[in-house]
């Protein structure tokens, strides 16, 4: 999840044919001003300092009066909780700006290891956008509650999701429904994705004095090593431990 496939640079640029990805694109404007042409006749405009995201398969067209430039970059299966093209609007700070030059940067090294930072960087981009896009769409008081508690608590294997949903002055279907129609996702969802995506970082780090797969699936929130094996397995098609090996062979030494 969140892994960065590829990250690309426009210099002062008027246009882009239409064309479409599979997967997730991610443009980061530093320059000019346009907008994005979709097949269903919407737009999505953008400016310096604006990062918009466009999901796998949408037909889009880049279109500028007065030129762009822009770091783009493709990544694989990221955690959004959102399901079409959106914009946000980067901090004052530039937080945004310096993730994706910094990712520009690591993708074009050759530093040994850099695929560690290259996960970090795809993990924070990601969240990046969805912290900018849900202050902007606020969600409501009790997913809200509920989303802060799982984040929380998400790595403590005695963490009770459901009895923490319970506690709320709702009716618990309820705000499972809730909570899906704003996010995307199911409570538990949420939480497990939270998981896996920590679950991946620590075994992509294991082949430089990382941790056991015990300890692995402890700091994940789980006190069952063969049930996070399970779970690890039906998101990414392979066991903790096969995952770890292809990770580290695929290292450059």
């Amino acid at each position: 999840m969140n892994t960065i496939l590829f990250v690309g640079q426009h210099p002062r640029t008027y246009g882009v044919r239409w064309h479409s990805h599979s997967h997730w694109e991610l443009v980061y404007c530093t320059g000019g001003e346009g907008a994005f042409l979709f097949e269903n006749g919407t737009r999505l405009p953008y400016r310096a300092g604006v990062a918009a995201a466009i999901p796998p398969g949408e037909r889009h067209a880049n279109a500028s009066q007065e030129g762009f430039t822009n770091i783009f970059l493709t990544i694989e299966e990221p955690s959004f909780p959102f399901w079409g093209a959106f914009a946000v609007e980067d901090d004052a700070e530039g937080h945004l700006l310096s993730a994706f030059s910094q990712a520009r940067y690591y993708f074009l090294s050759d530093l040994s290891k850099r695929e560690l930072v290259m996960a970090a960087l795809g993990d924070l981009i990601a969240s990046y956008l969805i912290v900018y896009r849900s202050s902007q769409e606020q969600l409501s008081e009790p997913v809200e509650r509920i989303r802060a508690d799982i984040l929380r608590h998400y790595t403590q294997a005695d963490y009770a999701l459901e009895q923490a949903i319970r506690r709320q002055p709702f009716h618990y279907d309820y705000l499972r429904k809730r909570f899906k129609k704003e996010l995307g996702v199911t409570p538990l969802e949420y939480m497990t994705n939270l998981r896996m995506k920590k679950a991946e970082t620590l075994l992509t780090a294991m082949d430089s004095g990382g941790y056991s797969m015990g300890e692995i699936a402890a700091q994940c929130g789980y006190d069952d090593p063969l049930y996070f094996s399970r779970v690890f397995k039906k998101r990414f098609g392979c066991s903790p431990t096969r995952f770890a090996k292809d990770r580290a062979a695929d290292s450059p030494l």
